[in-house]
């Protein structure tokens, strides 16, 4: 795929009906040869539409306006190039847990969670945070993460967690303003609702941080993993990361994960992660598939406002 073809099916196929101003701006760049030939220069995984779009929002430019966009990446093309190579898309959307709960309320509790690709972990909260599913309403308190559930019972009950890590190439911390400021600025500029769920879901971690670690998501996993505590069930998770790894470290990663003890919870594209037999999707847009140990369950929405349940 080139790269203005990756910007028109980022606009097509997750921006449109999500945030008219991410698509506007996906077109515009996709038809944009000037910036199209900047990008090339880029390495491949420093392209992507996200990535662009929430280095210039954290460099102060403007979004909602593609000619305004593209007078402000052409000025400043040396700043915006130096946050590429050096950031990535750690989008770090509390909101996922909506579609992670029906599982993981399901296995044997107590719970140790390991994140994969854990960003500043604001995942691993999964007990600490209230859900609404339709009329459905579970747990107390700020944020509450909505989500349209569809081919299930809810969930009705929390997690118990006892332990909770990450693992990332480059851990953030939520008690670091210039790391909360990188996350606010990967989210899409019409959602609000984001932002306070963002600010909710940090506070509720910084009252009690997670144990982050930097690694390797292959080299630094079992060693990690070993560190749960006895007597509770171990669950490694992750969402919309492996993307950002080549396919033979993805791989190694499955392999590396089935050996561990415990569960694996999977929330990934089935182009990165795929799976035999699938469903038809609901529609055209993105969908992510949430597996258990392997076994497809159901499609999920990128920021886990949605999902059909068919497994």
């Amino acid at each position: 795929m080139t790269i203005a073809e990756s910007y028109v099916e980022f606009a097509t196929r997750e921006a449109r009906g999500v945030s008219p101003a991410y698509e506007r701006l996906s077109l515009a760049v996709s038809r944009d040869d000037e910036l199209l030939a900047l990008l090339g220069a880029l390495p491949r995984g420093k392209r992507q539409p996200n990535l662009l779009f929430g280095v210039v929002r954290l460099l102060g430019g403007p979004v909602d306006d593609p000619a305004a966009f593209r007078d402000f990446a052409l000025a400043n093309w040396p700043a915006i190039e130096a946050e590429l190579r050096t950031r990535a898309t750690q989008t770090n959307e509390p909101g996922r847990c909506a579609v992670l709960l029906p599982v993981l309320a399901a296995l044997p509790q107590p719970l140790a969670l390991l994140e994969v690709g854990a960003s500043a972990g604001l995942c691993l909260y999964p007990d600490r945070y209230a859900y609404r599913y339709g009329d459905h309403a579970l747990g107390a308190g700020e944020p509450v993460l909505g989500c349209a559930a569809t081919g299930l019972a809810p969930p009705d009950r929390l997690p118990e967690v006892v332990w909770r890590a990450g693992l990332d190439l480059n851990p953030l911390r939520v008690t670091e303003p210039a790391d909360v400021a990188w996350l606010d600025a990967l989210i899409w500029p019409e959602h609000t609702h984001r932002r306070a769920r963002l600010r909710a879901a940090a506070a509720v971690a910084a009252s009690d941080p997670p144990l982050l670690v930097r690694g390797d998501l292959v080299d630094d996993l079992p060693a990690l993993a070993a560190r749960a505590p006895a007597g509770a069930t171990l669950v490694v998770f992750h969402t919309s990361v492996l993307y950002q790894v080549p396919a033979p470290r993805r791989a190694a990663f499955a392999d590396a994960v089935r050996g561990l003890p415990g569960h694996w919870i999977s929330n990934e594209s089935p182009d990165v992660l795929p799976h035999d037999a699938l469903p038809e999707p609901p529609d055209e847009a993105l969908y992510n598939v949430l597996a258990l140990d392997g076994r497809p369950l159901a499609w999920t929405s990128p920021h886990g406002q949605a999902m059909t349940w068919f497994g």
